[in-house]
């Protein structure tokens, strides 16, 4: 399979067949994964797999109680539309595998300017920390992916189970200074998900020239 073929061809899978997939092929996706860059080459990224069906549980029911929560502050007319949508955030439950690519900032500049920085500047450096260590997971994850949907497995990277981010943590034991970037649903997928429609790059692209 080409580049071209597998980036056009990969699909959101979010139905899995019972059987996982073996532990060696799940080590392989992330051997491949930790050759996405990274800013300075910090690397700032761990993964936590999740095959034990209890722990799984325990972070949909999790998610289920923050989707609950939210919800109650929702307005009436749209808690129906809501519910819909927060349904999916659980998806993630029906997979033998549940991966958690997890990250932390990269903290270089704020541990070298003094309090005299402008606030707007020292905003910036926090963000930028921040950031680069989320967007480094983000590039391991899509490999992750890539790698999951070239060895022959469904995946699907989800957000929505963050609104329970602080208790997820707590499950899985991620330190306090490690954030989740999502969570990977990974199995044998049970069918194959249609295509959903893409903008056509030229309807997202601004050149400056």
């Amino acid at each position: 399979m080409t580049l071209d073929e597998l980036l056009r061809s990969r699909r959101s899978v979010r139905s899995f067949r019972p059987e996982p997939p073996p532990d060696e092929v799940v080590e392989r996706l992330i051997e491949l994964a930790v050759t996405a860059p990274s800013a300075s080459n910090k690397q700032p990224w761990r993964f936590v797999v999740v095959k034990k069906p209890e722990v799984i549980a325990a972070m949909a029911a999790a998610v289920r109680e923050a989707v609950a929560t939210v919800a109650e502050h929702v307005p009436m007319g749209s808690q129906e539309a809501f519910a819909a949508y927060g349904d999916y955030f659980t998806r993630f439950e029906g997979a033998p595998v549940v991966i958690a690519p997890i990250f932390r900032g990269h903290t270089v500049l704020s541990n070298l300017v003094s309090p005299s920085l402008p606030a707007e500047l020292h905003e910036a450096v926090v963000v930028l920390e921040r950031d680069s260590g989320l967007v480094g997971a983000s590039l391991a994850l899509m490999s992750l992916l890539l790698a999951a949907h070239d060895a022959g497995l469904g995946a699907s990277a989800m957000t929505g189970p963050l609104l329970a981010a602080g208790r997820l943590k707590e499950i899985l034991g991620v330190p306090v200074s490690w954030g989740i970037v999502a969570l990977v649903a990974l199995g044998y997928a049970a069918g194959e998900p249609r295509p959903t429609e893409r903008k056509a790059g030229s309807k997202v692209t601004r050149w400056i020239r």
